[in-house]
């Protein structure tokens, strides 16, 4: 070990003024040493800690930004000075840590950070700013080409499998990106606009990268007035339900309707839910607005049983988001079926295939909660997903909707089969099929080839407000022959 000596050193001067001799005596500060030099890299470590990521070593967002001021002061300095920042999110993320486990999503983020790194150049910058997001300082480019084949890299790298535990997982980035040529006087709108970037990549489908565009913030602008418009729906209860009819192969009656959400805007007029679910899946305003879906079919449907008690009950759909499966669906279902008193297996709660598989654990007991409640479930947009026979027998599952993608080209051989291969699967499992999406007279004909056990789509009727349903329900109920 080492030893530190403090010396102290006194000469012996005689009269002459010479010194004739030295007295030297010396103490052992090792002790003392090793105080200092503990507090010092305590004080170090602080400071690094403060400045990094704990889980990845790598910089945090103040230390990324330090870094982006750099590049914004050297930009100043140099007229041709190119730099991008990146702003990463990893597909799918949530999936594992709610299905396998925190560790293990600990253990994939610290793969992905050595993967970024081998991806980018020793001068650049990766950061994580918490969860799944990283972010990438690219600096000193030749051009804007060479920030596009470092992405590609990035997303190749981060794309190939993690064998993690023994469990083979897949993932992909999304990436957003800017660069300094937009004439930014903040850091934060760096961040901003490659954020901004990352969501449009995103929204057109995983493992996709996109460079930010004034276009762009507009969009992001226009969506947060779509939101604050969509909070104040909620409040002034500006939603309709339409209702389009499912009709009874077997017989040609309609069999029962599916409730599907519309927004009466005070400005924009009728809206589609394509417009707006998806921001309010996003902002967690899909648990309010599912609620009410619920309350309100279940409310209409009491309307119609009570309307026309000579005639068979109707079933009547409701689409269910991921968000509203936890944690309290069985809570507002009992409260809402102790409101109305539906008859039972009237009531059909809708979930995604993908919605289905991404929480296969936590899913199975909960539907059959609901089935205990008399509740129907169907399996929505079925073969669009991943899910396999060993997964699916596992599930309290009624009926699965072959996607209307299928139908539509059902006329092409290979989407014939697998409709087919679909139908065949559910009837194996003692499942009914609804085809949705049916068009045309031949797209009919093809689903009745199939065995399907119901139908919808605008060759039936297009969905329709209330009163065109009663107009509906008053006449003839057959509409196949």
């Amino acid at each position: 070990a080492k030893i530190w000596l403090e010396i102290y050193t006194y000469p012996i001067i005689n009269e002459d003024g010479v010194i004739t001799h030295v007295i030297e005596y010396s103490r052992d500060i090792s002790g003392r040493k090793r105080i200092e030099e503990a507090r010092k890299f305590a004080e170090e470590q602080l400071i690094f800690d403060s400045l990094h990521d704990s889980l990845t070593g790598l910089p945090n967002r103040a230390l990324f930004f330090d870094h982006l001021r750099h590049a914004m002061s050297r930009e100043k300095r140099q007229d041709d000075y190119l730099f991008a920042v990146l702003f990463l999110d990893i597909d799918r993320f949530k999936v594992f840590n709610d299905n396998l486990g925190h560790s293990i999503g600990d253990v994939a983020l610290v793969e992905i950070t050595t993967r970024l790194k081998k991806s980018i150049r020793p001068h650049d910058i990766v950061a994580r700013f918490g969860g799944d997001e990283f972010v990438i300082l690219l600096e000193d480019l030749k051009n804007r080409k060479e920030a596009v084949q470092i992405t590609g890299l990035i997303q190749e790298n981060i794309s190939l499998s993690y064998n993690i535990n023994g469990r083979e997982i897949y993932t992909s980035a999304s990436i957003g990106m800017t660069f300094n040529t937009m004439g930014y006087e903040k850091p934060e709108h760096y961040l901003r606009d490659a954020d901004i970037a990352m969501y449009y990549a995103k929204g057109k489908g995983s493992g996709r990268y996109e460079i930010f565009n004034k276009r762009m913030y507009a969009d992001a602008l226009a969506r947060i007035q779509l939101e604050a418009d969509l909070r104040q729906a909620i409040k002034l209860n500006e939603f309709r339900l339409h209702y389009q009819p499912i009709v009874s192969l077997e017989t040609g009656n309609i069999s029962g309707f599916e409730a599907l959400i519309r927004w009466q805007h005070p400005a924009r007029g009728l809206i589609s839910p394509a417009e707006f679910i998806e921001l309010a899946e996003e902002t967690g305003l899909i648990i309010h607005i599912g609620e009410w879906v619920l309350n309100e079919a279940c409310r209409q449907m009491k309307i119609w049983q009570e309307k026309y008690p000579a005639q068979p009950l109707l079933t009547l759909s409701v689409n269910i988001s991921s968000k509203q499966l936890f944690p309290n669906l069985v809570k507002i279902l009992g409260e809402v079926m102790e409101q109305y008193s539906p008859a039972p297996n009237t009531l059909v709660l809708e979930i995604t295939e993908s919605m289905l598989m991404e929480n296969a654990v936590t899913v199975s007991p909960l539907l059959s909660r609901l089935k205990d409640m008399h509740a129907l479930i169907h399996i929505d947009d079925f073969g669009t997903g991943y899910s396999s026979l060993s997964y699916l027998h596992q599930f309290p599952i009624d009926a699965l909707k072959i996607d209307r993608s299928f139908i539509k080209k059902a006329d092409n051989g290979e989407n014939f089969e697998i409709a087919k291969a679909i139908a065949t699967l559910a009837h194996s499992l003692n499942m009914e099929v609804v085809a949705e999406g049916v068009e045309t007279e031949k797209q009919l004909a093809l689903v009745k080839s199939l065995g399907c056990e119901y139908v919808q789509g605008f060759l039936i009727a297009r969905p329709m407000d209330v009163e065109a349903v009663d107009a509906m329900l008053r006449g003839n109920r057959r509409v196949i022959s």
